[in-house]
C-alpha cells in the first residue's frame, strides 16, 4: 500500500511551467523590426489577449507560434521544453491550432466535411467513412455547443457564430491544447458574439490555453484573464485584467504608457 504521508504530491498549477513561453522573440522584414524582443507566456485554462493597433506586431508574434513565419531569434517553450516550429504542421504536432478571422471553411460542405477537411477518416476499403465523421462531429458539437443542430447544412448557410463553432470544433477534435483566435467576433452581432464568448469560456474550463488577438476592448474584458499590449513591435506590458481599467489599457495601446504612468490628462485625451 502506498504511504500517503511520503508519496510525492502533484505539482500545483502555480508550480507547473506555462503551457507556452515566447521568450525574446524578434522578427524582421528587411529593415523593419515587426517584433522586437517580446516575451509572453500562457497557462492552461487561461486567455491572454494580445492587443494593439494596426502594425503593432501582434499578428506577426502569433505567426511565430503557429509556424506561419518563424522568428529570427528568440525561443519558444511548450510545457517548459524548448521547441522549434518551422511550419503549421509542426505547430499542430505541439497541439497548436489557429482559428483565423476568415475561418478557412469550405462553404459548400457541411460541418463534418469541414471538421475533417484534409484529415478525412476512411473505411478499411479506402472509401470516405462519412458515418464515423458525422458521429465524431456530433459528439464534439454536443460537448461545445449543444444548441448546434445544423450538422447537415453547408456551412456557407450558417450564422457567423455557428461557423465559429465549426472552426473551434475542428481544433478541439484534433486535440488542440493551445488556440490562437484571430478577431473571433469580428462582424458578428450581439447574440453571435455572446455565443462565441460562451465557447471560449467552455474551452477555458477544459484546460485549453487561448491567445486572443482582438481590437475589441469589450471582448478583451469579457473573456481575457491577462492582457498583453504591443506597440510598434514591442511589448508595452502584460497586466492582469482585474488590475486595470479599460481606459488604462487604451492608454497602453495608444500612448504606450503602463497603468502606473497614465495621468488624468491622458485619460481625458482618450475621450476628447
Amino acid at each position: 500500500m502506498t504511504d500517503l504521508a511520503t508519496s510525492p504530491e502533484a505539482p500545483s498549477a502555480a508550480e507547473q511551467p506555462p503551457l507556452v513561453e515566447l521568450r525574446n522573440i524578434r522578427v524582421a522584414f528587411g529593415g523593419v523590426h515587426a517584433v522586437e524582443d517580446v516575451s509572453i507566456d500562457l497557462h492552461a485554462g487561461e486567455v491572454v489577449a494580445v492587443v494593439g493597433g494596426n502594425g503593432a506586431g501582434k499578428s506577426t508574434l502569433m505567426h511565430t507560434l503557429s509556424g506561419a513565419h518563424p522568428a529570427d531569434s528568440g525561443e519558444i517553450r511548450i510545457n517548459g521544453q524548448p521547441v522549434t516550429i518551422h511550419n503549421p504542421r509542426e505547430a499542430r504536432q505541439h497541439g497548436i491550432e489557429v482559428i483565423y478571422q476568415r475561418l478557412a471553411l469550405a462553404d459548400n460542405i457541411d460541418a463534418a466535411g469541414n471538421m475533417f477537411l484534409g484529415r478525412e477518416l476512411r473505411t478499411r476499403f479506402g472509401s470516405l467513412d462519412d458515418s464515423a465523421m458525422a458521429a465524431a462531429t456530433a459528439k464534439v458539437m454536443r460537448r461545445l455547443n449543444p444548441r448546434f443542430t445544423n450538422l447537415k447544412t453547408p456551412v456557407g448557410w450558417l450564422s457567423g457564430g455557428q461557423r465559429q463553432s465549426v472552426a473551434i470544433a475542428r481544433a478541439v477534435h484534433f486535440e488542440a491544447k493551445i488556440l490562437i483566435m484571430d478577431e473571433p467576433t469580428a462582424a458578428l452581432g450581439p447574440s453571435e458574439t455572446a455565443q462565441v464568448r460562451d465557447l471560449i469560456t467552455q474551452l477555458k474550463a477544459e484546460g485549453i490555453g487561448i491567445f486572443l488577438i482582438s481590437h475589441d476592448i469589450h471582448d478583451v474584458f469579457d473573456v481575457a484573464d491577462r492582457i498583453s499590449v504591443m506597440l510598434m513591435g514591442r511589448l508595452v506590458d502584460t497586466v492582469n485584467k482585474s488590475d486595470v481599467t479599460k481606459d488604462e489599457v487604451l492608454a497602453m495601446i495608444i500612448a504606450g504608457k503602463k497603468p502606473g504612468e497614465v495621468t488624468r490628462a491622458d485619460i481625458e485625451q482618450l475621450h476628447s
